[in-house]
């Protein structure tokens, strides 16, 4: 009997710590990266078939989010929304710059893999962002040039904004940009194809948070 009760439990656990991946049925795309959001900050990640969805995705991706976030390490979109191969088109960039490069790989996701979400998402703790906030010379002409792109946004910090006051700002900058650099993405807006949200990854608590417009 005891046995049978041990048996039980392992078999209840196993079923809360293997929860099956959500299907797509075609709903708010933001709504399902919030969902996805809680369960990588339960630590209850959905079980997926990674075999299958890698022999399914040969033939083509249609990804429905595109995401610009930080190069950070420990800010990995795929695991931070819980999301399997092939749901997020991400492009990283330290500081979540819209460089031209970002830009050029954001339009491909948009005009040729159809995104109707983009996700510029930020971080607390953010390197580049400190670097720009520092100021002074950095040794090479690639990092001045990154850093270029995050300085206008510190410009717009009120200086009681605290310490994500510059990177929401960083965030609501990036997200301008893309619109005023790329008539690509600006008309996918315009027209109503795209979404464009700006986010906060809490690095604690692995919250990600909506920034309001």
């Amino acid at each position: 009997m005891r046995r049978l009760c041990i048996l039980l439990v392992f078999a209840v656990v196993g079923c809360a710590s293997h929860r099956p991946a959500p299907v797509d049925h075609g709903g708010d795309p933001w709504q399902a990266l919030v969902a996805g959001n809680h369960r990588f900050m339960r630590g209850e990640a959905a079980s997926r078939d990674v075999v299958a969805q890698r022999t399914e995705l040969v033939a083509g991706q249609h990804p429905r989010v595109a995401v610009l976030a930080c190069a950070d390490s420990r800010v990995a979109p795929e695991i931070v929304f819980d999301a399997g191969l092939g749901e997020l088109f991400v492009v990283r960039v330290a500081g979540n710059v819209a460089d031209p490069a970002a830009l050029g790989s954001l339009e491909y996701g948009v005009e040729h893999l159809h995104a109707e979400l983009l996700v510029v998402l930020g971080h607390d703790k953010c390197g580049a962002v400190a670097a720009a906030q520092e100021g002074g010379n950095l040794p090479t002409m690639n990092l001045e040039a990154l850093v270029a792109r995050i300085k206008p946004a510190l410009a717009e910090v009120p200086a009681c904004a605290g310490d994500l006051g510059p990177i929401e700002a960083n965030v609501r900058h990036s997200a301008r940009a893309i619109l005023a650099e790329s008539p690509i993405l600006a008309h996918a807006v315009a027209e109503g194809h795209l979404r464009v949200v700006c986010a906060v990854y809490h690095l604690e608590s692995g919250e990600v948070t909506l920034l309001a417009p």
